[in-house]
């Protein structure tokens, strides 16, 4: 390279970080300043080493190609949240606030150099084919992920529908990686579903927090109360729910708070600091309220949890959340291309820092498989031939209507022992609140 040449590159990078210095210094004080001076023995290295890998390295590499690889390393170092995000990765991110897009329906994010799984989605190839919160994937497709950054491991794992991809995982109690064959599909996540159980307790699943979640969340209740008649309590499942939109998982929780802090947020650049309150008025009129939680659930699902906490307005019951308490900021460089960067904190309206420290449930449940003792069939009153009819005029509960009952309840238990757990609790605390 030309001696013109490197000066030329690194007054461009002398500039650049100047402008972006400058910014912050308008704001700062004096000494603030001083300590912004540009590292100008650090710049001197580093375009020396742009040089030695331009004219060096075994296959030439163009300019614009090493400046892009030097991006994402910077940002790759700081934070597994933090990435460089190209035109694909870029319109990507845009595709997951809608809920449509195309992969396996995984939130990943980075350890130790392997792509971790924040948590798979409802209904989609990777919950189907049975990948779970906390794998770590090692190998996509026979080729190993260490050393490559969690955008180009996203990109690995995209293509057409109908594709077949083989992911090698680590996982906990494995004596060994596993391989887990996942055929690609296009990807639509339904935000919110509802249901009503044992016909007064309604049961709202939120998979991930997209632009139209609070919305829908707030219709799913207004269904119920007029389905329920009267709606005792509900249940609210963010189990493996990875997050997403801020603002969706502060409507949530305004929905069910009479007013008060949802979240708060603490970082450096203008704008960081932020706070988000509630507007009075409970859409669920006080009702006992549990929500579950487990290792999967992260960033906007944790804002939730923490604020109906903080407010003693639900029981949360699970086992403790994942911790991302990070703020991401997507900042465009260019038309096509812009980084994500974290830049605040967390915090529920107690103060707590949800970062890598995550929410810990009031009740501590762990998912188990459990099979009810079925009891020997026995004979009631109201199977006796001759009975006496109640005297209230009330239905008669024989044999029959009673097993009947009991096996649903016994199916829940051994489909899913935390949501029986809730779904016992509630009737409790609907209860003493009747009291």
């Amino acid at each position: 390279m030309r001696p013109s040449r490197l000066k030329h590159i690194s007054l461009a990078l002398c500039l650049s970080l100047a402008t972006g210095i400058s910014h912050a210094q308008d704001a700062a004080t004096e000494e603030d300043a001083q300590q912004g001076r540009l590292p100008l023995d650090d710049l001197r290295t580093f375009t020396r080493v742009f040089e030695d890998i331009r004219s060096g390295y075994i296959e030439e590499v163009d300019d614009a190609t090493l400046f892009e690889y030097a991006i994402k390393g910077m940002l790759s170092e700081l934070d597994p949240h933090s990435t460089f995000l190209d035109a694909s990765n870029f319109d990507n991110l845009k595709e997951n606030t809608t809920g449509q897009y195309g992969g396996l329906g995984i939130e990943v994010g980075m350890e130790d150099g392997f792509v971790k799984v924040i948590s798979p989605m409802d209904d989609t190839p990777a919950s189907t084919a049975g990948i779970e919160a906390g794998d770590l994937i090692v190998q996509i497709d026979g080729e190993s992920i260490k050393g490559k950054s969690l955008a180009d491991a996203i990109e690995l794992m995209r293509g057409e529908k109908g594709s077949k991809i083989t992911l090698k995982v680590m996982r906990e109690g494995l004596e060994k990686p596993k391989d887990i064959e996942i055929i690609r599909d296009y990807i639509k996540v339904t935000s919110v579903r509802s249901r009503l159980l044992d016909d007064h307790y309604g049961l709202i699943r939120i998979a991930q927090f997209q632009i139209p979640t609070g919305k829908d969340f707030v219709k799913a209740i207004e269904k119920m109360k007029s389905e329920a008649e009267p709606l005792k309590g509900l249940i609210i499942d963010l189990r493996n729910n990875p997050g997403g939109v801020l603002r969706a998982s502060v409507q949530v929780a305004d929905a069910l708070l009479d007013g008060g802090q949802v979240v708060y947020t603490e970082g450096r650049i203008k704008g960081a600091n932020a706070e988000f309150n509630a507007e009075s008025g409970d859409i669920a009129d006080g009702l006992p309220i549990i929500v579950l939680i487990n290792g999967g659930s992260a960033s906007a699902s944790e804002i939730v949890a923490g604020a109906l906490q903080d407010h003693d307005r639900a029981v949360i019951l699970g086992t403790r959340s994942f911790g991302k308490g990070s703020v991401q900021s997507v900042i465009p460089i260019s038309k096509e291309k812009a980084i994500k960067l974290t830049t605040s904190l967390y915090f529920t309206p107690n103060g707590r820092s949800i970062q890598a420290q995550g929410i810990e449930p009031d009740i501590e449940v762990e998912r188990a498989r459990l099979t009810a003792i079925k009891p020997r069939a026995r004979v009631t009153e109201a199977d006796l031939s001759g009975h006496l009819g109640n005297a209230n005029g009330g239905e008669e509960n024989d044999a029959a209507e009673r097993e009947r009952r009991q096996a649903n309840g016994r199916k829940l238990l051994e489909r899913d022992n935390q949501l029986y757990e809730a779904l016992n609790i509630l009737k409790g605390l609907s209860l003493l609140s009747k009291k």
